[in-house]
């Protein structure tokens, strides 16, 4: 039909113009799935900005969500118009007379773009499209997505045709209402409510020019231009809005030149209380999946998913319910320890006395007061000293008081915090996770965010390597004084550890006596036997991924290592030998059940089943040999049924700073840290300290709830038989003491549920002349 027009500039017009009304009416329809889902009008009448995933534990409970529409929406009436003026200016100056493609702005930046200042031509109308509809993520394209410059050339066609649409359904003033409701402001902020909330308390009608342009310039970089974190960035950037306002006479010179002369005025004060069901379990789960997310173009704050983990909710719950029982006693042993003296010590006991300053240099508004006030210490003195009403974590509840910043500082050190995790080795289900005592006064993960001296649950990984290159159970070393010779930075060194009491008995024992009494002289040689690069070795080959340093006291946990790395390498001898990955998250659903992703177990032999197995048996010595470390679990009878066998590792790092207990089952391996958040806060003396008095009764407590529990599925038994014919001699019975006069945890503090058993010496670290760690 083209043939028809003689004029050949024209037919060849008319011909591209008939293609293009063609491959739009294509891209509309999703010929073939070539472009993927575009809105249609029922979507654009009916939008639905967000929809939040779900997170289920294994038996199908509901924990968590995640979701953005805690956006609390505003009517275009109750938005500044400095907040208009702003986004128009610096956004879409045409918006007003354009209908929703610009085509002008679109060739003049194309122009820009090829002479090197590389500016953006979407109008308003296109950037809400792409938000609102998400026309650019992976899911919303088709297969042409694999063909890089065209699959650019579609998205931003359905960017226009979606456009189009909603400037054929909204108004003007909706549409601005629309964007700045579905904008994020970063900070997990999203929409312009909860923005000039989160960033000055106030609401959006009350914004003066300066805020409005803070906040409309984050739009081109949330993260850079981010005033909390960025602040000369955020200032630079609000200016530039400023001029553009002054530009197109929305501001008076008199007025931009008393804007661009503020500072940010950031108020932080703001709390929102409806939250999003935050927790330790639903943050470990976001960065779990942090990877699949990216790989796959998902979003989990909108895209409805429903995620099923590993979790085990009534295993949750004893472990949360054991945490609190536990850490409550141990915080009031902490008070009545220190009373009305500050905790905050160096190692020779004296007061830091720049701890609170240095506590209030590290909080985010320190820049901004520092700016605020020029430097000046006085004005940001009686800004940390001026008391104010605030909610503070207690053990008996939130409670409502006067505090000045300073005062939170001090309280808030003196808390005592905690991480727990479980795994089911042979599957490698993760059945509960405590990240600390309370997410919402202590965000930070104590499972794998956290990372600390391991102490005497490092022993192990020096005893495996051992038995797995010759050595057995029953070789017999002497409990006597080591000096080990080596090299550290090109510069020679000498450890010589002392046992906790600064004693030597002379007395020979075997591996597993030395290792269940927790001696450090005989860890020492047998670290000096095997050697430490070896030790590291077969640690990072077990599963610790946290770089270690190959000194001769890594045997002794001189490292920082996670409870979540720990749990894992020690699941490797319940489970023969196999290193796993931990599975959290099994599957991944959409909304109408439609199987997205599954997870299965990676794992990887690294042990014989021979070195597992006596492995386990070494641990039991915690329990059956004199002194044993473990011994403390005698006193929970919940506990000890059914011939039941518990084995495990108690562990203190110096100057009793963490507190640690690795416990292992027939078939479950736990992990549980305890200690303060700031390493100069902590304990005094073994008797109050110690892993044993610490973190063991956690355990202790938790283990008897699940027993207690028939629909568990975990109850009392031995410890599996060995798996193959164990060809190394094991069977050497200790000759048994009735009491362990040696031991440093023959005592227990008033009130303390732990009970008063003989428990094994410390651990000392590599200078002997600091306190020994257990």
């Amino acid at each position: 039909m083209f043939n028809r027009i003689r004029n050949r500039f024209l037919r060849y017009f008319l011909i591209l113009i008939y293609f293009i009304i063609i491959f739009f009416c294509a891209i509309e329809v999703n010929f073939l799935w070539l472009f993927g889902y575009s809105p249609d009008m029922n979507d654009i009448k009916n939008p639905t900005m967000s929809v939040g995933s779900q997170l289920y534990t294994a038996d199908g409970k509901l924990i968590g969500q995640y979701y953005k529409e805690n956006r609390s929406p505003v009517a275009f009436k109750d938005i500044s118009p400095n907040l208009i003026n702003a986004l128009i200016c610096t956004e879409d100056v045409r918006f007003y007379s354009h209908h929703g493609v610009d085509l002008y702005s679109f060739f003049t930046s194309m122009l820009s773009t090829a002479k090197g200042d590389k500016r953006g031509g979407s109008t308003i109308t296109q950037q809400l499209a792409k938000n609102l509809f998400e026309t650019r993520k992976r899911k919303s394209q088709g297969l042409i997505k694999h063909v890089p410059v065209l699959s650019t050339i579609v998205y931003k066609c359905k960017e226009w045709l979606t456009a189009l649409e909603i400037e054929h359904v909204y108004s003007k003033n909706e549409i601005l209402e629309l964007y700045l409701n579905t904008v994020p402001f970063g900070n997990n902020s999203y929409g312009i409510k909860t923005a000039t909330l989160k960033y000055f308390d106030k609401t959006p009608d009350k914004v003066n020019p300066a805020e409005a342009a803070t906040l409309i310039g984050m739009l081109k970089a949330t993260s850079t231009y981010n005033p909390i974190n960025n602040p000369d960035k955020s200032v630079l950037r609000r200016n530039t809005v400023l001029s553009q306002m002054e530009k197109y006479g929305k501001l008076s010179k008199a007025d931009y030149d008393a804007n661009v002369a503020l500072p940010l005025n950031l108020n932080l004060s703001y709390v929102d209380d409806q939250g999003q069901g935050d927790s330790y379990l639903r943050e470990a789960v976001e960065r779990w999946l942090k990877k699949w997310c990216k790989d796959n173009g998902y979003d989990l704050y909108s895209d409805g998913l429903k995620i099923y983990t590993t979790i085990d909710s009534k295993m949750q719950q004893y472990a949360e319910e054991a945490v609190a029982e536990k850490m409550k006693v141990l915080q009031k042993r902490f008070d009545n320890l220190w009373g009305k003296k500050n905790p905050w010590r160096d190692f020779d006991g004296n007061e830091i006395k720049d701890f609170v300053l240095k506590g209030e240099q590290s909080l985010p508004i320190y820049k901004l007061l520092q700016k605020k006030y020029k430097g000046d210490t006085v004005a940001i003195n009686k800004y940390f000293t001026t008391k104010k009403q605030m909610k503070v974590f207690t053990w008996n509840g939130e409670k409502d008081t006067t505090f000045s910043s300073v005062d939170s500082l001090k309280y808030y050190a003196r808390i005592l915090n905690t991480g727990m995790m479980t795994i089911e080795p042979t599957t490698g289900y993760i059945k509960d996770w405590v990240g600390g005592i309370d997410y919402k006064y202590f965000n930070y993960d104590h499972v794998n965010q956290a990372k600390r001296q391991a102490g005497s649950t490092f022993k192990p990984f020096a005893y495996v390597t051992a038995l797995d290159n010759g050595f057995t159970p029953c070789d017999k070393f002497t409990d006597k004084p080591v000096t080990i010779n080596y090299m550290d930075g090109g510069k020679p060194q000498v450890w010589s550890p002392n046992n906790a009491d600064f004693k030597f008995t002379y007395q020979e024992m075997s591996l597993r006596w030395a290792m269940g009494k927790s001696v450090n002289s005989i860890t020492a040689q047998v670290t000096q036997q095997v050697g430490w690069d070896k030790i590291v070795q077969y640690a990072h080959k077990l599963g610790i991924e946290s770089p270690l340093k190959s000194v001769p006291s890594v045997s002794l946990g001189s490292n920082d290592v996670s409870v979540y790395e720990m749990v894992r390498a020690y699941s490797t001898f319940l489970n023969k030998g196999v290193k796993i990955d931990p599975l959290l998250v099994t599957k991944i659903t959409d909304q109408d059940g439609n199987v997205l992703a599954t997870f299965t177990l990676n794992s990887q032999r690294v042990l014989s089943e021979e070195t597992a197995w006596l492995m386990l048996y070494m641990f039991r010595g915690g329990m059956e040999e004199p002194g044993g470390t473990s011994q403390a679990l005698w006193e929970y009878p919940g506990l000890w049924k059914k011939d039941n066998q518990i084995g495990g590792k108690t562990g203190t790092s110096s100057h009793y700073v963490d507190g640690w207990y690795m416990g292992i089952t027939k078939n479950l391996v736990t992990g549980v840290w305890v200690g303060d958040d700031d390493r100069s806060v902590h304990f005094t003396t073994s008797e109050n300290g110690e892993g044993s008095h610490t973190a063991l009764p956690i355990f202790a407590r938790f283990m008897e709830k699940v027993y207690a529990d028939p629909k568990s599925g975990y109850t009392w038994g031995p410890f599996p038989k060995p798996w193959v014919k164990i060809t190394k001699e094991y069977d050497c019975p200790s000759p048994h003491i009735a009491k362990d006069t040696t031991s440093t945890d023959s005592t227990t503090m008033p009130g303390d549920t732990t009970g008063g058993v003989p428990i094994a010496p410390v651990n000392t670290p590599d200078d002997p002349k600091e306190k020994p760690q257990e």
